[in-house]
């Protein structure tokens, strides 16, 4: 069992079908959106999205925010292949367990590759997608090519560190503004990473899913940060031109992530959509 973070709300959890024991907050009474953070050192559903989900639970939504297997109070086994599908498929036993048929779905980065092949593999069943940079419209090397990436496989796979490289990180890989870096932030990361294993990225596969993207039906909402270190900005184009019902807003003076350095109209913005297409 995970150790307790400080400042880190520990919620549910739920034992799938593929045997893994998966951490969740679930808040909220409304309409179904399911949160689904990005990867690196020490991520966690909260971590990613604590200036987010509050504010759609007090807009009338039902929030579900995982942690993924690998991250955060989830399991972290040593022994799987942390490939795209088998995200997926943990999310997907996740909500079967929790009855939920049909939901919004938010994600960044891995999250939003993540949310993307939900999207094609069920349909039926993802009725609005909100994507923040996200992962799985490039080659997988495209993005290791990137400066915030090599930063993160090194802090992750190079041995012994400190809250310091971590901390150091975040600031350069992952944001513009790093006022936004507080110490709480680096406590909650550097917790979880002490017991995470290098597994989660060396393993990890997420292929290239741009020629399917026009198979999506449901409204698209996506933000990208201008000043973003962790994925190629030919993305933007992937996005724009072949998502069929895309919104897609562009963000000065914002890094990889978005919904903490431009919360207020992140957050403004999703409830809309989430409300209104």
């Amino acid at each position: 069992m995970a150790l307790q973070i400080a400042g880190l709300p520990e919620g549910q959890y739920a034992t799938l079908a593929n045997g893994q024991r998966i951490h969740y907050l679930d808040q909220g009474v409304g309409p179904v959106v399911v949160f689904l953070h990005g990867s690196g050192s020490g991520a966690s559903g909260h971590s990613n999205f604590k200036y987010n989900y509050p504010y759609l639970v007090e807009q009338g939504f039902r929030v579900i925010v995982p942690d993924l297997i690998g991250y955060g109070y989830s399991d972290k086994p040593e022994d799987v292949q942390y490939h795209l599908d088998f995200f997926v498929e943990c999310v997907q036993q996740l909500l079967a367990q929790l009855g939920v048929e049909r939901c919004a779905l938010i994600g960044n980065s891995l999250g939003g590759a993540i949310a993307i092949k939900y999207t094609l593999d069920n349909p039926a069943s993802v009725n609005k997608l909100v994507l923040m940079a996200p992962g799985g419209i490039e080659e997988q090397a495209d993005y290791f090519h990137m400066p915030g990436m090599q930063v993160m496989k090194e802090v992750f796979t190079s041995g012994p560190m400190a809250p310091e490289r971590l901390e150091d990180f975040i600031r350069r890989g992952l944001v513009y503004d790093d006022s936004v870096v507080d110490q709480q932030l680096i406590n909650e990361r550097w917790g979880i990473f002490q017991q995470q294993n290098s597994q989660v990225i060396t393993s990890m596969i997420v292929p290239n899913m741009a020629s399917r993207l026009q198979e999506i039906e449901c409204p698209v909402l996506a933000f990208w940060g201008v000043n973003e270190k962790m994925m190629p900005e030919t993305g933007i184009q992937t996005l724009a031109k072949n998502c069929r019902h895309i919104r897609l807003t562009l963000v000065s003076e914002c890094g990889h992530w978005v919904m903490v350095e431009h919360r207020d109209m992140f957050n403004r913005n999703t409830a809309d959509f989430l409300r209104n297409n």
